[in-house]
């Protein structure tokens, strides 16, 4: 039995945006249904060129409902520009963590998203094509895939590869490939300086933290909340305690605590740091 978070088992069972939209402006369809795990992503923009729609329509386990379904909220109110920067590990962290073993469906939901995106911009096909050099016959694992997963989450072992993508997991007689991968990106990296969003972050003032909590609340909760008739009034911070009001639809509503702690929490501890630990409503 795999450890589920709360957040996991919620989305599994209550998952959002389940659905299709007509004529949206992109679509990204990934995995086989002979894989085990298969993923349509669709999103729609409104007059500001923000996602104000996105829905989506998966087979698999538990891990891949919820990634999915905590993908569509992310996505909720981004532009395009701000959709591509998401990564597999963002949607992991939403949802509280996955177990190692369905890491792949996190990386599905990023994959999905970007072949959505290309097809936004290009107008091509919304399928992932396997086009390029491909290493795990298996499951469809490409070369760049694998460089790119074990890039973004620094990996050092097959097994961690199998387990955000599943290659290697067939008849392992890739698994040689993959560790050349492996050792290449891990040579590559040695090499490199951190860069400077690696380096170890700066401690805020109050002041500082203040107008970044203020910063993200107008550019990233605001606007998805506001779509839905509901908004929010940021009323103090004190320490690490972000004290707010719910108003609109979003006062007194069934969700306002889902609505608090998974999503506003989760916004302010990406964009402003992961010390802040709290978000209380306030007077």
């Amino acid at each position: 039995m795999w450890e589920y978070s709360d957040i996991v088992m919620d989305h599994f069972r209550n998952p959002r945006n389940v659905g299709k939209i007509e004529n949206p402006d992109g679509t990204g369809t990934v995995g086989s249904l002979a894989c085990g795990d298969a993923l349509t992503l669709m999103f729609k923009l409104d007059e500001n060129q923000r996602i104000c729609d996105v829905k989506f329509q998966t087979f698999g386990c538990a891990s891949a409902i919820a990634s999915s379904s905590a993908l569509t909220e992310m996505l909720a109110g981004k532009t395009v520009d701000e959709a591509e920067k998401l990564t597999n590990k963002d949607i992991a962290a939403f949802l509280g963590g996955l177990p190692d073993q369905k890491m792949h469906c996190s990386v599905m939901g990023r994959e999905a998203l970007e072949v959505a995106i290309h097809n936004y911009r290009t107008g091509e096909s919304g399928i992932k094509h396997l086009d390029d050099h491909i290493i795990c016959t298996c499951f469809g694992v490409s070369e760049n895939e694998i460089r790119r997963i074990v890039t973004e989450n620094s990996i050092t072992n097959i097994e961690d590869v199998t387990n955000f993508c599943k290659a290697g997991g067939g008849c392992g007689m890739c698994q040689s490939d993959i560790q050349k991968i492996i050792d290449s990106v891990s040579s590559t990296r040695s090499l490199t300086p951190p860069s400077p969003a690696e380096q170890p972050r700066k401690a805020l003032t109050n002041i500082q933290k203040i107008k970044l909590i203020e910063e993200v609340v107008e550019r990233e909760i605001r606007p998805s909340l506001q779509k839905d008739g509901g908004d929010i009034e940021l009323i103090d911070v004190v320490g690490n305690r972000v004290l707010i009001g719910f108003r609109g639809m979003c006062a007194g509503c069934q969700s306002s605590a889902f609505t608090k702690h998974d999503f506003i929490e989760a916004k302010l501890r990406e964009f402003v740091s992961p010390e802040i630990i709290v978000v209380e409503e306030g007077e």
